[in-house]
């Protein structure tokens, strides 16, 4: 299947590597068929993006949450993941939405509102997480600049 899109262009996706999100994400609930894009050009980064594959002028950098904050790990409701499907553990990946400002110091991501993929019936959801444990704008910049000065 061939993807638009504005940040990539066209680019070829196997069918089996769209990501159904039953319920669409957060404010786009009509967005329900994805795909996890790693731009090649910039290398092992740990930004990936969710790239629509119904709109070609939405993508989100995302990346796993653990790379910034190690000890993440919400308690989340069963009930909330039923829409895609039943899970065991090593069946999950979970991202993060980041946040890339002009001012890129003050970087972020979205600990309170995980996506969650079930890698083997290629479907997710995007949750949001109850209580005060976690920030919609975790700043991720310095830890990134002091992994990126321990390589």
């Amino acid at each position: 299947m061939k993807i638009n899109t504005k940040v990539f262009g066209e680019i070829e996706i196997a069918d089996e590597k769209i990501i159904h999100f039953p319920l669409g994400i957060v404010g786009f609930p009509e967005l329900t068929d994805f795909v996890l894009v790693h731009d090649v050009e910039k290398g092992n980064g740990s930004i990936h993006w969710l790239q629509s594959a119904q709109e070609p002028a939405f993508a989100m950098p995302v990346m796993d949450p653990l790379l910034v904050k190690p000890d993440y790990n919400p308690e989340v409701d069963d009930e909330l993941l039923k829409p895609i499907g039943e899970l065991q553990p090593e069946e999950v990946l979970v991202m993060v939405t980041v946040t890339v400002p002009s001012d890129l110091t003050k970087m972020s991501v979205n600990l309170k509102g995980p996506i969650i993929i079930n890698v083997v019936e290629k479907k997710a959801c995007q949750i949001i997480i109850d209580g005060e444990g976690y920030a919609v704008k975790f700043p991720i910049y310095d830890i990134l600049n002091a992994k990126k000065a321990g390589e």
